[in-house]
């Protein structure tokens, strides 16, 4: 079975990638590809996204070296959705964060710097 055979991509051509650390796991980002973006990053074995915003391809790391090479890929059933597993260069969020996920949503509905206590406003 051919990833073009079964692969779902929405009304605008997108699906929705997942990045997660290839040792630890850790969810670093989420990304829209469109099919040119999935043939680079398949071909390339570095994650190339579709920017939303800028409407253009966006290979990531092209401006800050921090490059995701990618070291598996997976679709879930309904193959509408991506799960790639990389090995980072550098911090993954634009923020110099190693995750884009940092930010904890406590239970009282505050939000918090994970690890630091500071309150976000």
């Amino acid at each position: 079975m051919k990833l073009d055979d079964i692969i779902k991509f929405d009304d605008k051509g997108l699906i929705c990638a997942v990045i997660q650390h290839h040792e630890t796991g850790q969810v670093l980002m989420v990304g829209y590809m469109n099919a040119e973006s999935l043939a680079i990053t398949m071909r390339e074995k570095k994650a190339c996204f579709w920017s939303r915003s800028r409407q253009k391809l966006w290979l990531k790391g092209e401006t800050s070296g921090n490059v995701l090479h990618v070291k598996e890929m997976r679709t879930d059933c309904d193959a509408d959705a991506l799960v790639l597993k990389c090995d980072p260069v550098g911090p993954t969020c634009h923020t110099n964060e190693t995750s884009c996920f940092y930010r904890l949503i406590n239970d009282d509905g505050t939000v918090t710097l994970s690890g630091d206590g500071v309150a976000e406003k």
